[in-house]
């Protein structure tokens, strides 16, 4: 008599995950930002499409940029094949809108001044998609310098109808020579003496996509791959690059998105 077929022993089934939540705290506006910590298995995260990263404990960085819409959507993809959906409501800002009752001047860049300008931002931007240890997104900021605010993130000229570019930073005028501060822990990704635009320009990674920009400085008191910490000393405000007067222009970005370092800080005491 011959032996009976073995039965096949089926897949075991995963189990399913707990019902899970996003932990979320932050700026939910124009230029703003979001800490939290996604659902439970989570494998994958974004943000309107974005990869977001996330830690080993699922915790995440996400922001805004200066014209987001109204509504962002964070989406967690999980370890069952689930994914998790979570709408945002993102505020409006009023911003400083001057109109001017003259055309926007055109023309343009000459060529000459792009031979010297494209290898600028090529430097730029790959500082920026550097990737480093840097711990400083999960901090509180600091102001790097206090003075008198001479510029706001998110300003704009409209000529006749037609915007310019808006501001994308704050600028600070305590007054040339002033030293001024890291605003949090990072890595120095770029440190620079004579760009055109920007001068003496200091860019330092916080991490998890987010960076702060230091313009027009007198004198730098860092170099590429020092790591900073949280109020130390690493310029001097200046008037280097195209410059109307010494100041520190100070902008953060992450990924693409610009961001208001004022939400970041809070109010100058």
């Amino acid at each position: 008599m011959p032996a009976p077929a073995p039965v096949p022993t089926p897949s075991p089934t995963p189990a399913a995950l707990p019902a899970g939540t996003f932990t979320l705290s932050g700026e939910m506006t124009q230029g703003g930002w979001l800490r939290g910590t996604a659902p439970v298995g989570t494998t994958a995260l974004t943000l309107n499409g974005e990869a977001v990263k996330i830690d080993a404990n699922r915790q995440f960085l996400a922001a805004f940029d200066r014209d987001s819409g109204p509504i962002a959507t964070l989406v967690a993809k999980r370890s069952d094949g689930t994914q998790l959906t979570k709408p945002l409501t993102i505020s409006p800002r009023d911003w400083r809108i001057e109109h001017i009752n003259a055309a926007r001047r055109t023309g343009g860049a000459t060529e000459a001044f792009m031979k010297i300008r494209r290898p600028e931002l090529e430097a730029i931007n790959a500082s920026r998609a550097q990737v480093t240890d840097a711990q400083g997104w999960r901090e509180d900021f600091i102001w790097p310098v206090k003075g008198r605010i001479s510029g706001l993130f998110g300003s704009q000229r409209i000529y006749r109808g037609e915007p310019g570019s808006y501001h994308s930073g704050i600028d600070i005028a305590p007054g040339a020579g002033t030293p001024y501060v890291a605003p949090a822990d990072g890595v120095v990704v770029l440190a620079v003496d004579d760009f055109s635009l920007e001068g003496k320009l200091l860019i330092i990674d916080h991490g998890m996509g987010l960076n702060s920009a230091f313009l027009h400085s007198q004198e730098l008191f860092v170099k590429v791959g020092d790591h900073v910490r949280q109020g130390q000393r690493i310029g001097l405000v200046g008037s280097s690059g195209r410059a109307t007067g010494p100041h520190l222009h100070w902008s953060l970005k992450w990924n693409d998105a610009r961001l208001d370092p004022l939400l970041f800080t809070g109010p100058m005491n």
